[in-house]
């Protein structure tokens, strides 16, 4: 995405380091760039604002439940796998939801479309 102007930190460089941001998981440095960034840049201000929304909205509302030990380092696990460039492996996510059915993937590849 780009606004079309000029600017010293380009719009997709912005957009893609939204969340490192959103999170506060970048320098200070960085972090100056990027307010200067949507001082100048509403479109890139305004995908900031909906995603900081989206971000509070899913804390709200998802933020209480506890999450298995064995699934968070599953999830770490891939993500360090995505970050060191390696190829990561299609696999379905497991229902970790106690539901009776731990091990049936949630994933909806080959699910019927309703009506079939």
């Amino acid at each position: 995405m780009s606004c079309g102007e000029q600017h010293e930190t380009d719009c997709s460089e912005v957009l893609d380091h939204l969340y490192e941001y959103l999170d506060r998981e970048m320098p200070e440095g960085d972090c100056e760039k990027i307010q200067v960034h949507f001082d100048e840049c509403s479109p890139c201000l305004e995908k900031y604002g909906l995603e900081q929304a989206v971000k509070k909205l899913v804390k709200r509302c998802c933020g209480h439940d506890d999450v298995p030990t064995d699934l968070r380092a599953k999830v770490m696990g891939r993500i360090d796998l995505i970050r060191s460039g390696e190829d990561v492996p299609e696999q379905p996510v497991l229902d970790a939801g106690g539901s009776g059915d731990e091990g049936r993937p949630t994933s909806l590849e080959g699910a019927n479309p309703p009506g079939s």
